[in-house]
């Protein structure tokens, strides 16, 4: 009886035990990525739409010479890496809020961070492809 009191006992506080620890354990980092990504992809996205409007009605060969450039291919990557983050991420809080059964939340979050990621390789091959 002494030795299971003493095992349930502890000298912090209530605060002390949970300061720092949300109910996931990790969502500061989570929310911090998110936000961090939409401030990257604001000028990335802006970059990428202004870009695309000058190559309309461009033929096929001054798009690859365009995606071919260096430049051009290094923000392609970092828009493409990026953008499939933020959505995984995006995503992941969506079916974290509304899947009710543990298992629907781990298969949902482990389908779209695959299909994304397989999607942002898919995408990333491409414009190397072309860029090298």
């Amino acid at each position: 009886m002494a030795n299971e009191y003493a095992n349930n006992t502890t000298m912090r506080s209530p605060l002390g035990r949970v300061r720092g620890l949300g109910s996931a354990k990790g969502g500061t980092h989570h929310w911090w990525m998110q936000r961090v990504t939409s401030m990257a992809l604001l000028p990335l996205t802006i970059w990428f739409a202004l870009s695309a409007a000058t190559l309309a009605g461009s033929s096929y060969a001054e798009t690859v010479a365009w995606i071919g450039r260096p430049w051009n291919a290094v923000l392609l990557l970092a828009t493409i890496g990026l953008s499939f983050h933020h959505t995984a991420a995006g995503v992941q809080v969506i079916i974290e809020d509304y899947a009710n059964q543990e298992w629907v939340k781990m298969g949902g979050i482990l389908a779209v961070k695959a299909i994304c990621v397989l999607l942002a390789l898919a995408s990333a091959l491409a414009v190397l492809r072309i860029a090298v």
